[in-house]
């Protein structure tokens, strides 16, 4: 059996990967609630997550001009009561039809009856 050392890296190692996969899923489903721009989406990520998973600036940047390459979010420059004008972002149709059928595949896959035993037999 793997001391709590080992067995805390191998699930830092596996978070990582999971959680980076799930950035998207995540910036996704805020825009869903509301149009944002990226330094809030940052703060809401975190706390929409329960701080589970956070993402730089930078990073939040550059999934946000991926999505709006392919259609999943448009941007418009909106002014602010606190400084200069910011980019908002919000979800299109399109990016609104994959969220909903990434969530259908794998998000609410985890609340069908057998699969939810499963997990609540592992966590008891």
């Amino acid at each position: 059996m793997p001391d709590d050392t080992s067995l805390e890296t191998l699930l830092e190692q596996w978070e990582g990967v999971y959680k980076k996969g799930l950035l998207s899923f995540w910036l996704l489903l805020l825009l869903h609630g509301r149009s944002m721009y990226a330094f809030e989406m940052g703060e809401a990520l975190d706390e929409a997550s329960l701080g589970t998973v956070s993402a730089d600036t930078k990073s939040l940047y550059r999934a946000l001009r991926r999505f709006e390459a392919i259609g999943l979010v448009r941007s418009a420059w909106q002014p602010s009561e606190a400084g200069p004008s910011r980019r908002y972002y919000h979800l299109t149709d399109l990016g609104l039809s994959l969220l909903r059928r990434f969530a259908e595949r794998n998000i609410l896959l985890f609340q069908h009856p057998s699969i939810a035993a499963r997990l609540t037999a592992l966590v008891q």
